[in-house]
């Protein structure tokens, strides 16, 4: 079926969907940031869903975001506390198709709702021109160590408009 004629749509995440939400990620970092990060900075930051007990119990200590096409899970966010989007990542079939924007459009509006005034992620390079088109703007350079490799990404925020009240029709 093409790709046009398969619908997105988002759902909370549930506990039988760690193991594919791994592969996701695991995909993800293999595929789509070959161009910004080297193949030992890849291998370190996929490692991190190995260990499917810890990956699961950190997207289920978060509001974790799972976009489905046809009922299939292929992509997924997160945000901790209110304020920060902790992870985002999209299937490689399904890259640069609007899913990613589809995800981060309703973690600012959950953001909004639960009274946050601004949104902030720490984007990896890959991600940094989705979140540039986002409205969000860099704040300062980050060297994270992952396991014995040092990956870069970038501190970025938006300021979320307040909720406007809905108008009445009289």
């Amino acid at each position: 079926m093409s790709a046009a004629f398969r619908r997105l749509a988002l759902r909370p995440l549930l506990p039988a969907d760690v193991p594919l939400l791994a592969a996701i990620f695991a995909a993800s970092i293999e595929q789509l940031t070959g161009e910004e990060y080297d193949a030992g900075q890849q291998a370190a930051w996929a490692a991190l869903a190995e260990d499917e007990d810890a990956f699961g119990a950190r997207l289920g200590g978060q509001l974790t975001l799972v976009a489905t096409m046809d009922g299939t899970p292929v992509a997924f966010a997160s945000l901790r506390g209110n304020n920060h989007i902790d992870m985002l990542y999209v299937h490689p079939a399904v890259a640069r198709q609007g899913v990613a924007s589809s995800l981060v459009d309703a973690l600012e509006k959950l953001a909004r709702a639960r009274g946050a005034g601004q949104l902030t992620v720490d984007a990896s390079d890959t991600a940094r021109p989705l979140f540039d088109r986002l409205g969000y703007t860099a704040q300062r350079r980050n060297a994270v160590a992952v396991g014995s490799e040092w990956l870069g990404n970038i501190s970025m925020q938006k300021q979320l408009p307040a909720e406007q009240a809905e108008s009445k029709i009289q």
